[in-house]
């Protein structure tokens, strides 16, 4: 009776009637799709999408309730024979060593198949550390993982239910209870303090003494482009205002400082080896996050709050191209953020080269200030001429 009123159920028949909608919707949209195109042909439905593993997990599921019915019909008509019905208490235990087996095997394929999918060493200074971190985590969650896993089935197994004993009743034990409480405590105590010391140390942002001072590059993020920034000969970056943001001064660079009028802009974020790079990372219309894998970086950008993170890259892009046996290999910058319809294209290419290369480079940038902007900002001519009455620069106004 039970069965019955599943298959007569409104909602296996709403959910049948919303799968065949979907599927006629796929079918149709890619049937108009090649029509206007004007391909001959219409292309295969894609069977393999989120329909497709909908339809067969319902009938794993109806499976299962099939030959569970099935079963309890037999072992009523063992009983009513006068016979032992089924041992449920022994297919179950059984079953929990397959789940084990299959479990185990599952683990040892995600390490060896998906586990090759890693990302290569860390290209930075600090990259190294935080591997360090998640390699020590890692281990000492697989080992509890494995513990507790074969611990657990195997129990289910050996003390599966038995008319020849009773099982113990242990309301409470202090002893246990002290072990699986100090032991993690423990155990997340020195994780905890390991990583903030390292924290600490990633994220210290002072030259130390003797030191190169830090590469400024600004890194401002909006829907949906990275636009890169860097500072002239000066070293310094100019200071931004929102207010001044518009069609030829899209950071908004603020020319009321001296330092404004050398900063470069570019389209490729070149940086060099072995020395340190400071990015100054802003938003201007909603979250975005930069995000550098392989040099192990992540920072959110948030409209109005200016963040930063120092980091020093020691592998070039043409060293990491050898070691990947890789030639077209690029580091890039992505957003790591669902910022909108265009978030995919929130990219822009890294490269990492040699200190004489990165200055041959930033010898060819542009700067920021171009002559439409100077036209928008009423500046006069840098090479005009002085005439009786001094030329002044009517600044931001």
């Amino acid at each position: 009776m039970g069965f019955r009123k599943f298959i007569k159920s409104k909602s296996l028949l709403s959910f049948i009637t919303a799968f065949m909608l979907l599927g006629t919707n796929v079918l149709m949209a890619q049937t108009e799709a090649a029509a206007a195109g004007g391909q001959p042909e219409a292309p295969q439905v894609d069977w393999t999408g989120v329909a497709y593993y909908l339809l067969l997990f319902f009938l794993v599921c109806l499976g299962i309730a099939v030959i569970g019915k099935i079963l309890k019909i037999y072992d009523l008509t063992i009983q009513i024979q006068g016979k032992k019905g089924i041992k449920w208490n022994t297919i179950m235990a059984v079953l929990c060593l397959v789940i084990l087996v299959v479990g185990m095997y599952g683990a040892y394929w995600s390490f060896t198949v998906q586990g090759s999918m890693t990302l290569p060493e860390a290209a930075s200074q600090h990259g190294v550390k935080i591997d360090e971190m998640f390699t020590v985590t890692t281990v000492l969650t697989m080992i509890v993982f494995f513990a507790t896993q074969i611990l657990l089935f195997t129990f289910l197994f050996n003390y599966r239910h038995s008319d020849k004993r009773r099982a113990h009743f242990l309301p409470h034990n202090n002893t246990i209870e002290k072990i699986w409480t100090i032991a993690p405590a423990i155990v997340l105590t020195i994780l905890v303090v390991f990583g903030f010391f390292t924290w600490q140390k990633i994220m210290d942002n002072t030259d130390a003494k003797g030191e190169v001072a830090a590469i400024n590059v600004d890194i401002t993020g909006h829907q949906f482009a990275w636009e890169l920034r860097y500072p002239g000969k000066d070293g310094k970056l100019g200071p931004k205002d929102f207010r001044m943001v518009s069609a030829a001064n899209k950071l908004g660079v603020n020319f009321k400082k001296k330092s404004s009028f050398d900063d470069l802009t570019v389209d490729t974020m070149y940086l060099p080896v072995n020395r340190a790079v400071r990015l100054n990372i802003d938003a201007q219309d909603v979250i975005h996050s930069v995000y550098m894998p392989h040099f192990r970086v992540q920072l959110n950008a948030v409209p109005g709050l200016p963040t930063f993170f120092k980091f020093v890259p020691t592998i070039t892009t043409a060293q990491m191209r050898t070691k990947l046996d890789d030639p077209k290999f690029e580091y890039t910058v992505y957003c790591n953020k669902i910022c909108g319809g265009g978030h995919y294209n929130m990219q822009k290419v890294v490269r990492v080269v040699t200190e004489a290369e990165y200055q041959a480079w930033l010898s060819r940038q542009k700067p920021y200030l171009t002559d439409q902007l100077r036209k928008e900002l009423h500046f006069a001519a840098a090479d005009q001429p002085k005439t009786g009455t001094e030329n002044r620069l009517a600044l931001n106004n």
